[in-house]
């Protein structure tokens, strides 16, 4: 393990819990850090801050105490999911005190193979198959799909062997956070608008997802997607990084794209385009960014085969739930915002799709997705944005609109109004908060409708 009691003695603020506060405020402790951890959640309410009481950390709960900055802190590790708005890190910020996310913490402290996978979408799915290349061409070593996705970062660092890879998803939240975090390979799949809620502009969102290349030389590489020219553009602004390109449009020399029947990278021939199992366009691309980067890290071509032939999708990503009496239903629950529906629908060409939308109402309207709507059989919506949905749905002309409270009663009116052969796709276009917790409760509560049906 890298710079061992790096974090001796230093007094440190946690704000917000979950898995990332909770692993990060234990790395600290263990490394000599004199930790105290703050979180809203009422301490009867909240289990994570009864155990790091146990394990004799500094817990207050409840409330967000301002005068608690007053204690001096070296800085600060705030959960990613709380705004800088937040009344804590605005004053800790004006302050002066540094505030951190666990991944640059956990930075200090790992041995071993960093990667980082960003994107608007696309990213989950990217950062799984380059663990599962990487794990079927390293049988021997230890493979962690981190970050976002799976295990926080910090979590593993007092493990760290200089043998290990670490294929981390990373989002905005995360990376806003950094300071001198730097992947060995980094990768941006693509840049949409998006959290436009929480970073308060498409400028400022994309300024933190370039976040993740900025402490790369040229000895590190940066995978990119070739087929987005905004993208081509910032990157160069942003980086010295090694350009590495994917393109599912052009043929490339150097990079990955496709070739005919071949998925190629630098001109060899890696795998028959026919491997891939999962649908859509936007999963070639996938495949493309994920074979960039295990291509990089050393994978093999047949650890990359074995890979794609057994991948069928991650969980609330187009992913197929259950076919009933001849209705295929997929979960798509994890399509949070516009863009990632119209890549949803477009993975159905030439179908009778039944789409499920609804939930936060962010503030946007839904004009950019009628056009994807036009080919739409029939539509139910629910939650906050119903009406908002209702309205664009008229407009692209959709035959069938249904308007219900729930989720449940959505799933149960879309099945009620199919036909054989149709598909029933959940991608609501809308973030879960106005009724769950967050996109992976709402996915689960859609399969466990769709398997009592």
């Amino acid at each position: 393990m890298l710079n061992e009691k790096k974090f001796e003695h230093k007094r440190v603020l946690v704000i917000g819990l979950a898995k990332s506060g909770v692993a990060v405020a234990k790395l600290l402790l263990h490394q000599g850090a004199i930790v105290t951890v703050n979180d809203r959640i009422p301490l009867e309410e909240n289990p994570d801050a009864k155990s790091l009481i146990e394990e004799g950390i500094r817990v207050l709960a409840g409330s967000h105490p301002v005068d608690l900055l007053e204690e001096h802190f070296d800085f600060v590790v705030k959960n990613p999911g709380i705004p800088y708005h937040n009344c804590m890190v605005e004053a800790a910020v004006k302050k002066g005190i540094p505030v951190y996310t666990e991944v640059e913490i956990a930075y200090h402290l790992l041995e071993g193979l960093i990667i980082g996978i960003t994107g608007s979408n696309g990213k989950t799915t990217t950062t799984t198959l380059s663990s599962l290349m990487l794990k079927e061409s390293f049988p021997e070593r230890d493979v962690y799909a981190a970050g976002n996705i799976g295990i926080p970062l910090s979590q593993l660092a007092e493990q760290s062997t200089k043998e290990d890879i670490y294929v981390s998803e990373l989002s905005s939240f995360q990376l806003m956070g950094i300071d001198q975090f730097k992947p060995k390979i980094a990768c941006i799949v693509n840049i949409f608008s998006a959290h436009l809620d929480y970073h308060g502009s498409r400028e400022e969102y994309i300024k933190a997802k370039l976040q993740l290349t900025k402490n790369q030389t040229e000895d590190d590489y940066l995978v990119y997607n070739a087929d987005y020219p905004e993208l081509i553009t910032l990157i160069e602004e942003h980086t010295n990084a090694t350009l590495v390109p994917f393109s599912r449009k052009n043929s490339l020399e150097f990079g990955a794209s496709v070739e005919g029947d071949y998925i190629c990278f630098n001109g060899e021939k890696v795998i028959p385009v026919s491997t891939i199992q999962v649908p859509g366009t936007q999963n070639v691309e996938n495949v493309l960014a994920a074979v960039a980067i295990a291509k990089l890290a050393g994978a093999t071509n047949e650890g990359i085969k074995k890979a794609v032939q057994n991948f069928h999708g991650v969980k609330h990503r187009t992913q197929f739930v259950k076919e009933v009496n001849k209705r295929r239903f997929y979960n798509d629950s994890k399509a949070t915002n516009i863009i990632a529906t119209q890549t949803a629908l477009r993975s159905f060409t030439n179908q009778s799709v039944i789409l499920i939308a609804g939930g936060l109402d962010r503030g946007n309207g839904f004009d950019e997705l009628i056009p994807d709507l036009t080919a739409v059989s029939g539509i139910v919506l629910y939650g906050e944005t119903k009406e908002k949905l209702q309205e664009a749905a008229k407009v692209a002309g959709i035959p069938v609109i249904e308007v219900v409270n729930t989720l449940e009663e959505a799933t149960k009116k879309a099945y009620e109004i199919s036909k054989e052969n149709d598909i029933i796709l959940l991608s609501p276009a809308c973030a879960s908060w106005d009724q769950f917790k967050n996109f992976e409760i709402r996915g689960d509560e859609f399969i466990r409708i769709v398997e009592n049906l």
